[in-house]
């Protein structure tokens, strides 16, 4: 195997392993069980586990059934799991009206698509904690 095989596997694993983290941090600040996700969702309990402990990778037929009930957009969570590229542009502005300084996607255009992904991902969980943080409580 070559060193660029190697790397390449290595950030495969990681991107998975980061989508792994990124659902289940989601799903725990949303208060929900597996079990409940799952009754949301239609995907089974074991299957969301399973994609939660990064043993499986989920498809993006899963990922747009699971994107609701986690209050994630679906767009972010396909570019975090590496099914679509990352959009940052010179207007700065991502998919959902998020806005990113200039300079944050002029460094960000010069990392590796991993570390975009990764950067993508959190700043959707930072988004989806303000929003739960700036609902009025009932």
């Amino acid at each position: 195997m070559t060193f660029f095989m190697l790397s390449q596997m290595e950030a495969t694993m990681t991107s998975r392993n980061d989508l792994a983290r990124i659902l289940r941090q989601q799903r725990i600040m949303r208060e929900l069980t597996l079990q409940q996700l799952s009754q949301m969702s239609g995907v089974s309990p074991s299957h969301l586990g399973r994609v939660e402990r990064g043993e499986r990778f989920p498809s993006a037929h899963i990922l747009r059934k699971i994107a609701k009930p986690l209050g994630l957009a679906e767009g972010e969570l396909f570019t975090s799991a590496g099914y679509l590229s990352p959009q940052l542009g010179t207007k700065a502005e991502r998919p959902g009206g998020m806005q990113l300084d200039p300079y944050v996607v002029a460094v960000l255009s010069q990392e590796p698509v991993e570390v975009q992904r990764a950067v993508a991902g959190i700043l959707s969980v930072l988004k989806s904690i303000a929003q739960v943080h700036s609902k009025p409580s009932e």
